[in-house]
């Protein structure tokens, strides 16, 4: 119906809804900044911690561990929480939890006492990442601020890593090694007070929690990851690491059997039908992986070789959070004109690009002439991925799913960072295992080993996002929903034009 006067006719995007949209992102980029960096901040207090608590050097590395295995083992769960409780709310109870851990492991007077809090920060990064994601996808109207919004959170889960690595640096050396978990106190009630002002209400879906499949699916996963942790420190033959891949397969095919039976399950298995989003699920798993090995080995480079501080060694890592931040943004304006595919390919190729350049090291190698390069090279390439990775990966859903796709999403990177970080730490074992000289070229040696391995995997992973992931112009020209499922009919839940229909059927929080 044609209207009479401009003036009646309200605006695509009124300011006042841009302005929430605006204070509603820089609210979920700080959460996600916060739970993202938590994984490195504590790398370089772990001597400090050490002596504080009285750890043994077989078990410290278990303060890093017992983070990412909770949060990878538990994302598949938390994807679903806001789903059917509501985004809003879930979003609140992840950091509340998260900033729970962080208060009592702050105040941890024992060993024991801190991996259980650390486990009580990833359980709650587990829920409030999927919930993020699932607030981009859905609470930005126009593609132009998703746009913005998914390059926001590329760059800051791109950089969390390297900022952690600084603020932990800066924080041990200027106070103590609890200020790396307190320091998030202040930062999670702050987001908690602003999330009900700036994070509108969202529909919860009608039905029954899958409880058979978030028991299998955590069960198997944290058991997978543990198998992995536990074999790169004791061997593949080792009889706990041994049964905990057998649990894990168990647990695993218990829970596909479970989902391909019920109406509603924690991960509608249709998700995996999607060739882009198989391909992004691989590229994930080499990303993250690569990325944690790249921070591992070079962290040990800087401080055994190169005699770094740990705020030096930190600062060391800068060049490669800006440019992923730079390249991030750039990205921004491209992708609308270049399309998701190209960005994703040219990426993959510079990561792998500087992974095989890095593993020239040697005890030799010096920062600027041989370690700066390849760095800033896996920061463009990573820059370049980050944002259209997590665009494919949770477009192409029903609605009241995208909670449970972008649980997926980050499931697949944090199992890659955990499980390939697993098997270079082996690849770098067996490389040591023979070495001669002095720990300079020991270390150098198998870090080397532990970057050729790195660039296999992201070799895999390109050949993935080559065979699966389509341009977004053969998405067009099938006439199906950018990101959607490649050929596939507009799936249940949504109209034709892949807007989702009236919320009747769903309850507000």
């Amino acid at each position: 119906m044609a209207v009479s006067t401009p003036a009646v006719a309200a605006p695509a995007n009124p300011p006042r809804l841009a302005h929430r949209t605006g204070l509603m992102l820089v609210v979920i980029a700080i959460a996600q900044l916060m739970v993202i960096l938590d994984a490195t901040i504590v790398n370089v207090a772990l001597p400090s911690m050490q002596t504080s608590l009285g750890f043994s050097t077989e078990n410290l590395s278990w303060v890093v561990n017992a983070y990412t295995l909770a949060f990878g083992g538990l994302l598949l769960l938390g994807g679903r929480v806001g789903d059917l409780l509501g985004r809003r709310p879930a979003f609140i109870g992840g950091v509340l939890l998260f900033t729970l851990g962080s208060l009592l492991g702050g105040l941890a007077q024992n060993s024991g006492w801190l991996l259980g809090m650390r486990v009580v920060q990833g359980a709650g990064a587990a829920i409030v990442v999927p919930t993020v994601l699932s607030l981009i996808a859905t609470g930005f109207p126009t593609e132009r601020e998703r746009n913005r919004a998914f390059a926001v959170f590329a760059g800051v889960s791109g950089a969390g890593g390297a900022i952690g690595l600084v603020a932990g640096g800066l924080l041990t050396e200027w106070a103590s090694w609890r200020w790396v978990l307190l320091v998030n106190v202040p930062i999670g009630v702050a987001l908690c007070l602003a999330a009900p002002l700036f994070i509108g209400k969202s529909p919860r879906s009608e039905g029954r929690f899958d409880f058979g499949g978030a028991i299998t699916s955590t069960g198997g996963v944290a058991l997978l990851v543990y198998g992995f942790i536990h074999a790169s420190e004791s061997g593949w033959r080792e009889a706990t690491t041994i049964g905990s891949f057998v649990g894990a397969v168990v647990l695993l095919a218990a829970f596909v059997l479970i989902e391909s039976r019920t109406s509603q399950p924690i991960i509608p298995l249709r998700l995996f039908a999607s060739r882009n989003r198989s391909g992004i699920y691989a590229l994930g798993v080499a990303m993250m992986g690569s990325l944690i090995g790249m921070f591992f080995f070079l962290t040990l480079f800087f401080q055994n070789v190169l005699a770094y501080s740990p705020l030096k060694t930190g600062m060391a890592f800068l060049p490669l959070s800006v440019s992923i931040i730079i390249v991030s943004g750039v990205m921004m304006q491209l992708i609308p004109k270049i399309g998701q595919r190209l960005p994703l390919v040219a990426g993959t190729v510079l990561i792998t690009a500087a992974l095989l350049w890095l593993s020239a090291i040697s005890a030799d190698s010096a920062y600027l002439s041989d370690l700066l390069g390849p760095m800033l090279l896996y920061g463009f390439g990573a820059g370049m991925v980050f944002m259209p990775m997590t665009m494919v990966g949770v477009s192409g859903v029903e609605m009241r799913d995208t909670g449970a796709a972008s649980g997926l999403l980050n499931a697949t990177q944090q199992m890659g960072g955990s499980l390939s970080l697993a098997v270079i730490i082996t690849v770098y074992g067996a490389a040591t295992s023979d070495a001669t000289g002095g720990a300079a070229h020991v270390l150098a040696k198998g870090a080397s080993a532990g970057f050729l391995v790195a660039a296999a995997i992201t070799i895999v992973a390109l050949a993935c996002v080559v065979l699966l992931v389509r341009p977004v112009a053969e998405d067009a020209a099938a006439g199906t929903m950018p990101g959607a499922d490649a050929g596939a009919e507009a799936e249940p839940g949504l109209t034709a034009d892949g807007s989702a229909p009236a919320p009747s059927a769903e309850k507000p929080e």
